[in-house]
């Protein structure tokens, strides 16, 4: 009797921790959800068939490639962003985006400042300490030093796209945030004021002081705990100011939405597109660096920034693969990809854009400079 009230108790503790641990997030009611066509079977669904299920030899194979361990899945030591100037940011009257790693930026146009799946946080788990850990040990800009925020565009809800953390730093600075059907009640649940919320489906656009953002398609899937997969939608967003159209992709597969938007849409002066992992046994839900010249081209893209990737290890490739890879696929289709360096702002509508394979620096364990140093003192002793 007193190991069922125990295993009671337990499983009374773990439920309640589950339904308070504010990270988690809140919930929307299903009738809220039913409205969209997208919300098929109780649950969100993709435009194709999307595999998710990993078979036991597929996971075997993953296993076997983490115990090689041979992998440069992070940099040899922590990357070195570029300091934002703030103030000069603050300024700015033409386009120009700053990369803060992953699938994080700083969007500036038509005089307005938006944030794209911000993530200022040290790891991507609900759990920081145990989480992946970033590959820099500081940003270009906290969230307290950026100019105020017009725009939040979130993408899905994972915790490398939706960080809890800078979501509650970005509430009282931020004017609104544009988020996929259902996402609402997490930022409701972190502080968010509903007023400051607008929750979009596929295909639904909306206007703010002159910008027109549209919620469109990905092909992904949804989450942050392991029973509500599939309870929010995913979604890439389309920017669209006076003169200017930047796409951003989200997280997601290759399919025919990049076409659709394309058409629709484009052309665009500016695609931000997934490029990171990625692995052949979920290649359904994260295109591969090939797949994203591709989808490049289907938006009828002018230049590109490839994403996903230069923050944290969240697959087996080595950190370096997914621009090696878009590199070598846009030299052979003929594509403009822009490489900033974190932090680096970017004018993106001029003629110059950084190209510089900084990433290389950071294969060896000391910088040239520490180099030099070391080697003085060894001269020296």
């Amino acid at each position: 009797m007193v190991y069922l009230l125990v295993l009671l108790g337990v499983a009374v503790g773990v439920y309640v921790f589950f339904q308070l641990y504010p990270p988690f997030g809140g919930k929307t009611p299903v009738h809220k959800k039913r409205r969209s066509p997208n919300f098929v079977g109780g649950k969100f669904v993709n435009q194709i068939p999307t595999t998710m299920s990993i078979g036991f030899a597929d996971m075997l194979s993953i296993v076997r490639k983490q115990l090689k361990g041979a992998t440069r899945r992070r940099p040899a030591r922590p990357l070195v962003p570029e300091r934002l100037d703030v103030a000069e940011v603050a300024k700015a009257k033409q386009a120009q985006i700053t990369w803060f790693g992953h699938s994080t930026f700083l969007l500036q146009v038509d005089n307005k400042n938006l944030l794209l799946d911000p993530v200022f946080g040290r790891s991507t788990s609900p759990f920081p300490a145990i989480g992946p850990q970033r590959f820099s040990n500081q940003l270009p800009a906290s969230i307290e030093e950026l100019p105020h925020i017009d725009v939040v565009l979130i993408s899905h809800d994972h915790y490398d796209h939706l960080d809890y953390g800078s979501v509650k730093k970005l509430s009282a600075k931020t004017t609104m945030f544009f988020v996929p059907l259902g996402l609402a009640a997490h930022l409701r649940k972190w502080g968010v004021p509903a007023k400051k919320i607008a929750e979009l489906d596929w295909w639904d656009e909306r206007t703010f002081e002159g910008l027109k953002l549209t919620c469109t398609p990905s092909r992904h899937f949804s989450g942050r705990t392991l029973t509500d997969r599939f309870a929010t939608l995913w979604c890439s967003w389309v920017i669209a100011a006076d003169k200017t159209k930047v796409f951003f992709s989200g997280d997601g597969g290759y399919g025919p939405h990049f076409k659709q938007i394309g058409d629709k849409y484009g052309p665009f002066d500016l695609t931000l597109l997934e490029c990171g992992q990625y692995d052949p046994h979920w290649s359904s839900i994260h295109m591969m660096p090939e797949q994203t010249v591709a989808a490049h081209a289907d938006l009828r893209g002018k230049r590109m920034i490839p994403i996903h990737w230069g923050a944290f290890a969240l697959a087996l490739h080595s950190w370096t693969d997914p621009i090696e890879r878009v590199l070598a696929a846009g030299a052979k289709a003929n594509a403009t990809i822009i490489t900033p360096k974190i932090g680096e702002v970017v004018t993106f509508l001029g003629k110059e854009y950084p190209t510089d394979p900084w990433w290389k620096q950071y294969d060896t364990e000391s910088t040239p400079e520490q180099s030099i140093a070391r080697k003085s003192r060894e001269r020296t002793t």
